[in-house]
This record gives C-alpha cells, sequence and structure tokens, in this order.
C-alpha cells in the first residue's frame, strides 16, 4: 500500500501557510496526519484542506510527536526556536524562513538546480529553501551556467508585498483605495508608501549601505550554484500584489549566443519560455501569479561585455516559496524516510 506520512506544518495561517495548504492537496501529497500550528493569534482557527476541517493549534516544544516532515514558513525565530524541538521528536524539517541558509551543516536546496543535496539532512535534520528572490534567479540560470560557467551576475529583483505577509497586502490595497478618493495614505509595513511607488528597501541597511535582501541574493546564490560567482544585487519592493520580477544580467565564461540559451531554457525543468518581443509576448508578474514555472523572456547579448546576456525573469513568490518544499519532501519520503505510520 501507498505509505502515508505524518505532516506538521508551522505558520498555517501565514500566506505562505496557506500556500504550502493548498500544494499539499494540488500535489496530492500522502498525508495520513497533517498537524497546523501557530505561535501567535491564529492558534484555534479552523482551516478547511481538502474538505476536512483542521484546528490550528498552538506550537510547542512538544509538538512535534509522531511527525514524520515538519514544514516550517513562520519567519527566522521561529525557526530557530523550534527546528531542534522538531528533530528531536524525530521529523526532518523543511524551513522557509532564512534561520538556517547559510549555516554550513544545512543544505540550502532547490530541487530543480541540487537535488543531491537533500540527503544532506541527517547533519542537523534541516533543510532550508532559499529566499523566494533566489529561486527564480537560480532555476533559470543552472541551465545556463553548466553550458557556459557563469563569471557575474548583476541582478536587480521587483518584488511583490506578498512578500512580506498578509498585512503588506492589506496596505497596498488600503492605499491605493484611498490615494483613488483623493485622502492622504499611512504607512505602516513600510517606511514609506507602497502604492504607485517603488521602494529601493527591502529589510533593513547593513554598513556598506546593502539591504539584507541584497546580501541573501549574494550569499545564497552562491551556496546553491556552489560556484565562486560575482553576484551584485538590488532589490526593489513594487506596488504588486503577487509575482516576482528580475532583471538579471550574466557574463560567462565562454560564448553563449541567444539561439543556445532559448534552447536550453525551452527544456530546462521548471522553467517555460516566453520570449517573442516581436509579439509583445514576455514574462509578466500577472501570468506568474497562481502557477508555478518560472518564466524567461527578453534574451538578448549585452554588446558592453564580452560573453554577456540579459534576461527578465518572473515567478509567483508564494508558489515558489510552497512548491518548492513540497518537491523536496516528495523526494525526501521517495528516496530517503521511512514513515512512522504503517498505511495498513
Amino acid at each position: 500500500m501507498k505509505k502515508l506520512w505524518n505532516v506538521a506544518l508551522v505558520g498555517a495561517t501565514g500566506v505562505v501557510g496557506e500556500q504550502l495548504l493548498e500544494c499539499l492537496v494540488e500535489r496530492e501529497f500522502p498525508v495520513a496526519l497533517l498537524r497546523c500550528l501557530e505561535s501567535g493569534k491564529g492558534v484555534g482557527t479552523i482551516l478547511e484542506v481538502d474538505g476536512k476541517p483542521i484546528p490550528v493549534e498552538e506550537l510547542r516544544h512538544d509538538s512535534f510527536g509522531g511527525i514524520d516532515i515538519a514544514l516550517f514558513c513562520a519567519g527566522s525565530s521561529v525557526s530557530l526556536e523550534f527546528c531542534p524541538s522538531a528533530v528531536a521528536a524525530g521529523a526532518v524539517c523543511i524551513d522557509s524562513s532564512s534561520a538556517w541558509r547559510m549555516d554550513p551543516e544545512v543544505p540550502l536546496v532547490v530541487p530543480q538546480v541540487n537535488p543531491q543535496r537533500i540527503s544532506e539532512y541527517r547533519k542537523k535534520g534541516i533543510i532550508a529553501i532559499p529566499a523566494s528572490s533566489v529561486t527564480p534567479l537560480v532555476v533559470a540560470l543552472k541551465p545556463l551556467h553548466d553550458a557556459a560557467p557563469i563569471k557575474r551576475i548583476v541582478v536587480s529583483t521587483y518584488q511583490a508585498v506578498s512578500g512580506t505577509g498578509k498585512r503588506a497586502i492589506t496596505e497596498l490595497r488600503s492605499q491605493v483605495g484611498e490615494l483613488l478618493n483623493g485622502r492622504p495614505v499611512t504607512s505602516k509595513i513600510y517606511p514609506h508608501q507602497i502604492a504607485f511607488n517603488c521602494l529601493p528597501q527591502i529589510d533593513s541597511f547593513e554598513p556598506d549601505g546593502s539591504t539584507r535582501e541584497e546580501l541573501m541574493l549574494v550569499n545564497e546564490t552562491r551556496k546553491i550554484m556552489e560556484a565562486e560567482i560575482g553576484v551584485t544585487a538590488t532589490a526593489v519592493r513594487v506596488p504588486v500584489f503577487y509575482g516576482h520580477s528580475e532583471s538579471i544580467n550574466i557574463e560567462t565564461l565562454s560564448s553563449l549566443n541567444v539561439a543556445t540559451a532559448r534552447e536550453l531554457l525551452a527544456v530546462a525543468p521548471g522553467v517555460e519560455l516566453v520570449d517573442d518581443p516581436a509579439g509583445g509576448i514576455y514574462p509578466m508578474a500577472v501570468d506568474a501569479a497562481g502557477q508555478d514555472l518560472v518564466l524567461v523572456g527578453r534574451i538578448r547579448e549585452d554588446d558592453s561585455i564580452e560573453n554577456g546576456l540579459n534576461l527578465w525573469v518572473v515567478a509567483d513568490n508564494l508558489r515558489s516559496s510552497g512548491v518548492t518544499a513540497l518537491q523536496i519532501a516528495e523526494i525526501l519520503v521517495k528516496r530517503y524516510l521511512t514513515a512512522k505510520t504503517d498505511p495498513a
């Protein structure tokens, strides 16, 4: 009989948690027991998952008894405190926060790029998922890097407010309504008005003038690609609800022309080539929202450098996190884990 798995979802009522629940149902992950956990005001909420009511329980250190896989999407402080408890109870943690990403004993995994690293979960019982801006970047660049090693990446990201959470979505919606009715707006989530505006700041600033998000883009990309690639990043918050967009410039060590790049991306896992500028066809956030593929287009040569290419990449940031977590879980149960629940 088909093996079934006990799953805990930490942060079940957040935007990423809600997306993960949808992915669990859509991908028909074989769940025996689903335990939804929260550390805040979501406790007591009743969620409907595949037509069944699931109560949200309080997150405690003893919440993980009998759990095979613990999916964490509740922020780094929660992950740092509770992942060790989940591991001690025998669960494997898949964490979407920044808590463990740069830990040398924790694999940072994107299944389309480095699935072989999943086996390293045994070191600490944790697998980390990169930032939602990093996943589409490495998915798009991996096939190109395999064909012509990348020397340098210049990336500018234009990130949706859903990356900040539910309150940011509400703030954008509210500000748009206020401005369209000629009323002043207040900003509580972001340092400035986000409606009809772009903010060249995501997370706090570091002493060198970079933001933490920009440093994550640099460091996580290098760790996943397993190469000493020069990476420089600018991260911008834009008034879009769902879907991160990225302008990417790469310099490769050997020649990689546009035709070859298109051929590689057309068959790359997790990628959809959307590249007919003459026909007005190119990746857009409205097309990426609600689906799982990384859309890649506007591929063109950069004549200002030798072996340079430009790309425009778009992906649904919430789907990216949810699907990546479930793809890792699917590989775990297929290759590495033994279920605690007997399907008989």
